[in-house]
């Protein structure tokens, strides 16, 4: 029984061990106009590409296995608005209380005049 359990755990920890993992895909170009693109993969089922202009958009996406088993898939795009990702993992944020909805369409509805402060 001790020898079972022991021969699991070494098991567990050779399953977990991806530090013999290579890459089986792998492709980059970098253009003179700025222009980029790469995409690459492993022998451990990791994905990712990324195509966009330097330094201004980038769009891309990236898959592996969680730790837990759980497949992760993660689309993004970069911008003058941010860093944008999309997944099915990722939190989503409570919706918003139907009073504070009110209370913006209240504010919206009735705007009032900017003051304007002397110099």
């Amino acid at each position: 029984s001790l020898l079972f359990g022991a021969l699991c755990l070494v098991a567990c920890c050779y399953a977990a061990d991806e530090s013999d993992a290579v890459v089986t895909k792998y492709t980059s170009q970098i253009n003179e106009d700025g222009t980029y693109g790469y995409e690459y993969g492993t022998s451990n089922n990791i994905q990712a590409q990324e195509s966009g202009v330097g330094g201004a958009y980038a769009q891309g996406s990236f898959a592996y296995t969680a730790p837990d088993g759980q497949p992760i898939q993660l689309e993004y795009t970069a911008d003058q608005n941010g860093y944008q990702p999309k997944g099915d993992h990722l939190p989503t944020p409570p919706p918003i209380p139907d009073y504070i909805l009110r209370a913006l369409q209240y504010i919206e509805s009735h705007p009032f005049p900017r003051i304007q402060l002397k110099k």
